[in-house]
């Protein structure tokens, strides 16, 4: 006669046998199971990066693993896209600008990725108007002089960018269309070293993301002719706008957002959009943002995807009418 209470026993025996072994790999399965790396095209010390290591602290203190920022600088920030794009860890991501909605209109047949397609936008972080700041070589006191000394000497006027096709080449050649000047665009790696260049006198004039020159234009260092955004910034509001100044239409903000590989598990999604999200309704992390000149902004998930194709046709548009071409 068979004995069925032996024969149940062995199988919760067995049972309990699978548990065991199934719960290391249920707990290897855990996201994020390793550090997490924030990957930024430009060099350390310039808006992106400084948005970057910010959230960085954050971010390790709610997902429970390191969060390491890599600096990737060069290409207009294609060098770091590029590797977030082929990444396949799950513990890789982008920290990306507007920029990256440029790489289009100039690269987009020398790239190996797709910058809508290859990516899956989850939150942008800040919005930074885009201001016209001028170093130490520029007499010049007001936009009007600028403008007129640009005229006088067309392309005699040197100004930085984070690259070619970066948002602040963009930035400069729209202002020089609509203002009817020529300059001559000097391309750099970074923020950081044109502000390096402004204040040394080596370079006259940027169009800057004001969270990169705020310090300096607060100290004297630098000074900020007019502002690229609808209205007066409250850190500096004697700084008028281009619209007051008789260039109407010009606008420029810029975005910075994270960004993940298209193949990202929804679990590594969620947990970074959560991490964005808990951190921009930080008081202490809005009053930091803000006395850099950046405003909190969490546009996510779709919202942010359309963003970022919106900007992408945009830019390819202006490409085009501006002549724009990747050297």
């Amino acid at each position: 006669m068979i004995d069925f209470t032996t024969v149940i026993r062995g199988w919760l025996g067995l049972l309990a046998l699978g548990l065991s072994v199934a719960q290391p790999v249920l707990a290897q399965a855990t996201w994020p199971s390793k550090p997490v790396k924030l990957v930024v095209g430009f060099s350390a010390g310039g808006p992106t990066d400084i948005v970057a290591r910010a959230f960085a602290e954050q971010a390790t203190h709610d997902l429970g693993q390191p969060v390491i920022v890599d600096n990737k600088p060069g290409a207009n920030s294609i060098i770091a896209a590029e590797a977030v794009a082929n990444a396949t860890d799950q513990h890789t991501f982008l920290v990306a600008a507007t920029n990256h909605s440029m790489i289009p209109a100039l690269y987009q047949s020398r790239v190996k990725f797709d910058a809508v397609n290859s990516y899956k936008p989850i939150c942008t972080f800040v919005v930074s108007p885009t201001v016209l700041v001028i170093g130490a070589s520029m007499p010049t006191k007001t936009l009007a002089q600028f403008i007129q000394k640009a005229k006088a000497a067309p392309e005699s006027i040197t100004y930085g960018s984070s690259g070619i096709g970066s948002s602040s080449h963009f930035a400069g050649e729209a202002f020089g269309q609509i203002a009817g000047v020529k300059m001559t665009h000097v391309p750099y790696k970074g923020s950081s070293q044109i502000v390096a260049d402004l204040l040394g006198g080596q370079l006259d004039a940027s169009f800057a993301t004001l969270g990169s020159v705020l310090s300096h234009a607060k100290s004297g260092k630098l000074t900020i002719l007019a502002i690229a955004s609808p209205k007066r910034h409250p850190q500096l509001p004697a700084v008028p706008t281009f619209e007051e100044l008789g260039v109407p239409g010009y606008s420029a903000d810029a975005w910075y957002g994270l960004m993940a590989p298209s193949g990202i598990t929804a679990t590594a999604l969620q947990a970074m959009e959560k991490s964005i999200q808990s951190y921009l309704a930080s008081p202490v992390a809005v009053e930091k943002f803000k006395a850099l000149g950046l405003d909190p902004q969490a546009t996510c998930g779709q919202a942010f995807q359309k963003l970022l194709t919106n900007d992408v046709k945009s830019y390819v548009r202006l490409a085009q009418s501006l002549g724009l071409k990747a050297e």
